[in-house]
């Protein structure tokens, strides 16, 4: 009798789907995230493992040489993953760390472009985060010491005859799915956010919006001590500078930065410069009351549901942007006309007169003067007149020579 050999059930078969059916969400990041180094900062693989440890909380992560390590920018997947959960929890809508969405959801309210490439690097990113392997101590149960997991535990796309991708669904780890749900462990971020390009001042932004938050006094960190938060392979030196010239930039939403010094030891000052959470209210919209629409059928899902949503991409925006209003020239155009000729022949009459001026000083008092207008146009045609430079020579050398 011949052996079938068992292929494992996947997780997804045990959770109920959480189908993110909009955009609109204020983004809102992790605590535990925000405050200690769970990924590259480079964009440029990584392979050394992040061994962080402050007090009785440690910090392992490793990554596998073929993919590298997941990067602070591949953490925007879980930002909009969270962002998504907290919204419908909000609603008082079920929610599931079992997500499906379509990739414009995700990479619209993210701030990048939708095109093939992009596709291409938010596949690349999920592949990061499911081989990077976390292992810590924090948010551990009366019995337990550490626990060991991966970003995204899985992730599969829906895909056309002709290659296009029409949905995707992934499966978070419980630790950072808890962590979500528990209202006290998020806090909401500034959208310009998505809009910083460095690393490190990515980061920053993050360290300032948990410790330093609304402070009117800020928060104040020894250099070194962030070099060792930040878990970057940079040195401590190259870190200070790249931390002086973000200083001088100050391209942080929200936050003002400062560099003190007591004595030879460089400190770091984050001041808040505006209400963070007022100013994400006044950008972010709340209107996801489908985002925890539920289905009881995977394949009518992705027939119906996915569909539904391609067919009004343009709506599926986190942001909506903004037009800057044209100057108003259509109202008063007649007045707009007549003022440009008054300031043209306004023109024509002082140059005039100045050439009149000058005229009458180079000319003797029986000469003729001819007319100003007359002069000034035949000035401005003068470099058409080639009856004067008929015979002279081409060359600038003395006797012609060519």
């Amino acid at each position: 009798m011949p052996r079938h050999r068992l292929v494992p059930a996947s997780e997804r078969d045990t959770l109920d789907p959480f189908v993110v059916a909009t955009g609109d969400a204020r983004p809102r990041d992790q605590r535990d995230l925000m405050e200690r180094p769970f990924f590259s900062l480079a964009k440029a693989r990584r392979v050394i493992p992040i061994l962080y440890e402050a007090g009785d909380v440690r910090v392992e992560v490793f990554a596998v040489h073929e993919h590298g390590m997941a990067t602070i920018w591949d953490a925007d997947i879980l930002i909009w993953a969270a962002s998504q959960i907290v919204e419908a929890e909000n609603l008082g809508l079920r929610t599931s760390r079992f997500l499906r969405f379509t990739p414009y959801q995700l990479l619209s309210a993210i701030g990048r472009e939708t095109g093939a490439r992009d596709y291409k690097l938010l596949k690349g990113a999920l592949t990061r985060l499911q081989s990077t392997v976390i292992r810590t101590n924090l948010r551990h149960g009366e019995n337990w010491r550490r626990h060991q997991f991966s970003w995204i535990n899985e992730w599969e796309e829906l895909t056309r005859a002709d290659g296009r991708v029409e949905g995707m669904e992934f499966v978070l780890p419980d630790w950072f799915y808890r962590g979500v749900i528990d209202r006290s462990l998020v806090l909401t971020i500034d959208p310009a956010y998505f809009r910083l390009t460095g690393g490190i001042e990515r980061w920053l932004y993050r360290v300032a919006r948990k410790h330093a938050g609304r402070q009117p006094s800020g928060w104040l960190f020894d250099v070194p001590h962030l070099h060792e938060k930040s878990g970057s392979l940079v040195r401590l030196s190259d870190f200070a500078l790249q931390l002086r010239r973000i200083v001088l930039r100050q391209p942080l939403p929200g936050y003002r930065l400062r560099i003190e010094r007591e004595g030879r030891r460089e400190l770091l000052r984050i001041l808040p410069a505006t209400p963070v959470d007022k100013a994400v209210d006044a950008i972010g919209t709340s209107h996801a009351a489908l985002s925890g629409f539920r289905t009881q059928t995977v394949s009518g899902l992705r027939t119906q549901t996915v569909s539904g949503l391609r067919t009004h991409e343009p709506q599926l925006s986190l942001w909506p942007e903004t037009t800057i209003p044209a100057l108003n020239l259509e109202s008063n155009s007649e007045s707009n006309f007549v003022g440009r000729a008054r300031d043209v022949q306004n023109l024509i009459r002082n140059t005039a007169r100045s050439l009149d001026v000058d005229v009458a000083k180079t000319k003797g008092p029986h000469e003729t003067q001819p007319n100003p207008v007359t002069s000034f146009r035949k000035s401005a045609s003068a470099p058409d007149d080639t009856s004067s430079t008929s015979n002279r020579p081409r060359s600038g050398k003395p006797g012609g020579v060519s």
